[in-house]
């Protein structure tokens, strides 16, 4: 396969299909990368806000997927230059695409739930 950086290359006959999955579960995977993109979706959201609508996250483990999603250009940061620096996240184009995904994961979890809620 490849790492993320360089791209999966070439990839075989057999695993062809799995290629596009698997960069997108790369992105995508961390347990807050996906909350992460549903928040930007609906709004820019400043660094603290986040925190505060994510409980559980800790503050080096937010920057790090911040970073990670910024690199991998799903995540835009806007610096103000004001005392004290405002800090301003926003999702890119590709980002909005990813939040589509996202979206149908957490219709398609919600419809998961009250099945098993059933069993």
């Amino acid at each position: 396969m490849g790492n993320r950086l360089n791209g999966f290359g070439t990839c075989s006959i057999e695993v062809k299909r799995a290629c596009p999955i698997e960069m997108t579960l790369h992105i995508i995977g961390g347990k807050w990368k996906g909350i992460l993109i549903n928040i930007l979706s609906e709004k820019s959201v400043r660094f603290n806000e986040l925190k505060r609508l994510i409980p559980g996250i800790t503050q080096r483990m937010l920057t790090l997927q911040l970073r990670e999603l910024e690199a991998d250009g799903i995540v835009k940061r806007k610096v103000e230059q004001s005392i004290p620096k405002k800090v301003e996240y926003s999702l890119t184009e590709q980002g909005e695409n990813l939040s589509l995904i996202i979206k149908s994961m957490i219709t398609w979890g919600n419809e998961y739930i009250g099945i098993n809620n059933l069993r």
